[in-house]
């Protein structure tokens, strides 16, 4: 099969093309395994985190976690789904289910979890296997492409709006408006439809883009939105956003940062803390880590409901060193998908 390797970790602007195009042995199946022939992938920034060594991966290594395919084989014992069957894989490869996280309901925080396309191969390739347990049916009416940003981008955005406790009518910020953040807007507005939702962005373009999908107010970080936000949910990957969301946040509001790793580059933006300021009346900030199975269950079907078609701008397979430059470099307009055409069946 055709894949892109990762073979060494750098910053992305000393190494801006990380990833070799090259053929590959392809996988096979093992017991509760599925081959899949894989169609599309979203390019997120958590494979940024990964190339770059934030949370690296065992290398050689194939990323990508947003994976929509078809079954082209089973492993023994594999029967929940049919050869030809449009199925995704989400970040969460694999979980134990027996310690206490898993018996919780908490599969994402288990001392086992294994990510896809960081503990095991992902869908930067023509092939994948995965565990039957852990693969979804994909609902009608999305193309592959549009598919893909549902399994992460959106599924996550899902738990990160869960997490963010909030009460219908009570104001809602989002800090960075990528894929994720547009699937929030989206989400929100349907949940909570008496809520408004703020986005606080740098790039004007993505300002104007927020408000024409029905955002009541855009501004940068450091602006103060109309309201004091009840909860702010922050996508970025920058230290400065976060404690300019801690000074909006209304008393006992609460901040969900939604993000693998922060990156290093701002840190010092962490010294401007002032506790009265940022943290004193029972300001909350809470982190979101992994997804689990259920997560990306429920918001597959809510994004079937609303409807929720994500913007996508599409790339080859040979395109996905330009594609995570471009989020490297915050050239985001909409979330990137490798859509990946195949010339002949494994």
């Amino acid at each position: 099969m055709k894949a892109q390797i990762l073979t060494s970790l750098a910053s992305l602007r000393d190494n801006p093309t990380p990833l070799r195009l090259i053929d590959w042995p392809d996988p096979l199946p093992g017991p509760g395994e599925l081959l899949l022939r894989v169609a599309a992938c979203g390019v997120c920034h958590t494979d940024l985190d990964e190339s770059e060594g934030r949370t690296p991966p065992a290398l050689p290594a194939i990323l990508g976690h947003q994976v929509v395919g078809r079954v082209a084989a089973r492993g023994p014992g594999a029967s929940r789904f049919a050869l030809g069957d449009r199925v995704g894989v989400a970040w969460i490869f694999s979980a134990c289910g027996v310690c206490p996280a898993c018996l919780a309901g908490q599969e994402n925080l288990c001392p086992s979890f294994r990510a896809t396309g960081r503990d095991a191969p992902g869908g930067y390739a023509e092939l994948m296997v995965a565990p039957e347990g852990f693969v979804y049916p994909i609902p009608d009416g999305f193309s592959d492409v549009e598919a893909a940003p549902l399994l992460c981008a959106g599924a996550v955005g899902y738990r990160a709006l869960r997490l963010a406790n909030l009460t219908d009518g009570q104001p809602l910020g989002l800090t960075g408006f990528g894929g994720s953040g547009q699937q929030v807007l989206l989400l929100a507005r349907h949940l909570y439809p008496r809520s408004p939702v703020f986005i606080f962005a740098r790039n004007p373009e993505t300002r104007a883009f927020a408000l024409a999908l029905g955002a009541a107010w855009a501004g940068d970080s450091a602006d103060s939105p109309p309201q004091p936000p009840a909860a702010i949910i922050d996508t970025t990957p920058a230290w400065r956003p976060v404690v300019d969301a801690l000074a909006a946040l209304a008393p006992g509001g609460r901040l969900v940062i939604n993000a693998i790793r922060k990156e290093e580059g701002d840190k010092a933006e962490l010294l401007r803390l002032d506790y009265a300021r940022h943290l004193w009346q029972e300001k909350e900030i809470k982190s979101v880590a992994n997804v689990t199975r259920q997560d990306v269950t429920e918001f597959l079907a809510l994004a079937t409901q609303i409807p929720i078609r994500p913007q996508v701008e599409v790339f080859p397979l040979a395109g996905a060193n330009r594609a995570l430059f471009e989020l490297k470099t915050r050239r985001v307009h909409g979330s990137k998908v490798l859509e990946i055409r195949q010339e002949a069946a494994p």
